[in-house]
Formats: structure tokens, sequence, C-alpha cells
């Protein structure tokens, strides 16, 4: 058997170049290195599963918690309808010769009176650090306080639909793990960027699912919080570099430190 595998060794050395196996083991450190790296990656959606775990058990103690239901998939045989624009919302050619305020006065009013919305007007510079850091990193997690001491993990995924429009979807990390890309965001935000250069302004628009169960109150949390991490509320280190770890799957990345960094708001 030991002879077979030398046999091995040596065709596959001969085959790379190098004399002997020695010399293969050198011409193949680099890889052999690059590889257990790989294979060494943090994987931090499955860092959630233990953290969940404990947490599961500690909801089925509590009669009352307010834990997010887990929903229904989207039907895979659902048509995926036009992303809609700016123009979907305001006249874009008209709004572009108003004043600023009186631009910003319509926005709010425009969703003012609808429920479950949100709405926001963004300074252009705030927006393009939260574009940059959403191209580099499309997917990250939060947490979200759900009772006393637990929290409720939630899944970010950003995408980039049009040359003027963003869409950032939030879904339980519950749903998505379950129904992967079939699973529905409770909350979807829509940044449009039609009037960035003009106006020096980027307008968002959202809306939370009723069905979802989340609470207004939470929905802002959470956007607040994507604001934070993705740098949309000035440069918050310690946010960016658990961003990026996750993105990156370093172990570096602490669920601790997420939830610490979540609710400082300093």
């Amino acid at each position: 058997l030991i002879a077979k595998y030398q046999t091995k060794l040596e065709k596959k050395a001969q085959d790379l170049g190098v004399n002997n196996i020695d010399e293969l083991h050198n011409k193949l450190k680099d890889e052999i290195e690059l590889k257990k790296k790989e294979l060494n990656k943090i994987d931090p959606l499955a860092e959630l599963e233990e953290y969940e775990r404990r947490q599961a058990e500690e909801i089925a103690k509590d009669p009352n918690s307010k834990t997010i239901k887990v929903r229904s998939p989207i039907a895979k045989d659902t048509p995926k309808l036009p992303y809609k624009d700016l123009n979907a919302y305001v006249d874009v050619e008209k709004v572009k010769e108003l004043p600023r305020k009186e631009l910003e006065f319509i926005w709010k009013a425009r969703f003012h009176s609808k429920e479950r919305t949100l709405h926001a007007v963004l300074e252009d510079l705030q927006f393009a650090s939260m574009y940059v850091n959403a191209f580099k990193n499309p997917s990250f997690i939060l947490p979200l306080p759900k009772n006393s001491d637990g929290y409720e993990m939630h899944f970010v995924q950003w995408s980039f639909v049009g040359p003027q429009t963003t869409h950032c979807m939030l879904t339980t990390v519950a749903e998505y793990k379950l129904h992967k890309e079939y699973a529905k965001p409770h909350t979807t935000l829509m940044f449009h960027q039609d009037l960035a250069q003009e106006k020096g302004v980027v307008l968002m628009n959202g809306h939370c699912e009723t069905e979802s169960s989340l609470s207004m109150d939470e929905a802002q949390l959470l956007v607040l919080n994507v604001q934070r991490f993705y740098g949309g509320l000035g440069k918050h280190e310690s946010a960016l570099a658990l961003l990026r770890d996750f993105t990156s799957g370093s172990e570096k990345f602490d669920m601790d430190k997420l939830i610490a960094e979540a609710t400082s708001f300093q």
C-alpha cells in the first residue's frame, strides 16, 4: 500500500516538473497553506447556531415571548415584478426644479399617512458611504432585542437593482436559513439616487410587512443599525470592522461584540 502511494506521488512530482517527493512537498507548500486557510474560514451564519440554541431554550421558558413567527416562503413560480424607480413616486423632472426644503417636504408628505412605511432624506455623501460598504459587504446580520436578555437575528441583503436604485432587504435569519433565496423580506428599503447630483440628496422609502408581526419601532431600530454599520451615521470603526469580519469569515467576528455594538448607540 505504501509503495502504491509512493509511486503515485512520484508520478505527480514528474507531472509538475520536480525531481522527487521532497521537492513536490515544497512546491505544494503554499497551495496547502492556502487550502488550510480556506477550510478554517469561519462561517458567521454557522456561528449563530449555538447562540440560537441557547436563545431557543430561554424562549421556551417564556410563554409571552414575542419572537417573530417563521412565515411560508415565496412561491417559486411567483413572477418577478419590475422594480419601482423614483418616477413611480414623484415626477422627477418637476421636483428637480424645486428648492430642497420643498422637495423634502413633498417626499415626507408622500408617505406620512401610509401605514407601516418608512421614509427618509439622506445626504448624498452619507449614502455614498453606505453604498460603498454595501457593495463590498452585500450581506450582514443584525440583532433585535426581543425579551429581557434575548435577541432575534435578522439577515441584511443589498441588491443593486438599477443604475439609480438600490434595495436593502431584511429577513429573519430563521426564515433565511429555512427558505434561502425564497425567504420573504419583512422590511424592504429603496434608495433612489436620481437627485444626488442636482440636489445633493438620496431619497429613501420602505415598507414593513404586516404579516411579519414586527412592530414599527423594531423596524426603525433595524434601519437605524443598517445605517450605523454601513457608515451612514458617520465613521464607527468598530462597527465597520465587524461588517468586514463577517464578509471575510474572519475568526475575529464575535456575536457578543456585534450585540454590544448594535445596542450602544454612542
